[in-house]
């Protein structure tokens, strides 16, 4: 059982790296995804005649505050899913109720990831924004990918490793 541990722990340690590299892509060339930011809830691609572009945030400082939540998400994710890997790293040996206890920390980090990807870029973007509707600034597809991997690792490490 412990080299199921050994995999559980690596595969969120892989999970981790991703989104800590997009919030430190996003601080340190900022501009590049703000403009994505803009577009979206400016609603300024969607189909001509749109009969949603009531809900458009054209505002800069809203648009800012906006993009400081999602890096703020997409670092709180990356961290705390860290965090989780150095909880499983730490438990790996020990027993199944200590494994089981660690991963809490995964689960957390799943939970905001899927909070950032799911209902950030899935439901408010691509729907209340109608992202979905922008040949350009649509990024469903990408945070559909990741949802799904978050998701996929999370249930893969919270299923028990030792049999009763």
């Amino acid at each position: 059982m412990r080299c199921l541990r050994d995999i559980k722990t690596l595969m969120v340690a892989g999970l981790a790296l991703y989104p800590l590299l997009v919030a430190f892509n996003n601080i340190t060339d900022y501009g590049s995804n703000y403009v994505f930011v803009q577009h979206v809830l400016s609603m300024d691609t969607t189909f001509p005649g749109n009969k949603l572009i009531y809900r458009a945030i054209t505002s800069p400082v809203l648009q800012q505050l906006g993009y400081a939540l999602i890096i703020a998400g997409e670092a709180a994710c990356g961290l705390v899913l860290a965090w989780g890997t150095i909880a499983l790293f730490r438990a790996r040996g020990g027993t199944p109720q200590e494994f089981a206890a660690a991963k809490l920390w995964v689960a957390l980090g799943g939970l905001i990831g899927f909070l950032v990807w799911f209902v950030g870029f899935l439901v408010v973007g691509g729907e209340w924004f109608a992202m979905w509707q922008s040949p350009t600034w649509n990024g469903q597809e990408a945070a559909f990918r990741f949802v799904v991997s978050i998701m996929v690792v999370v249930l893969f490490v919270m299923q028990p490793e030792e049999r009763a």
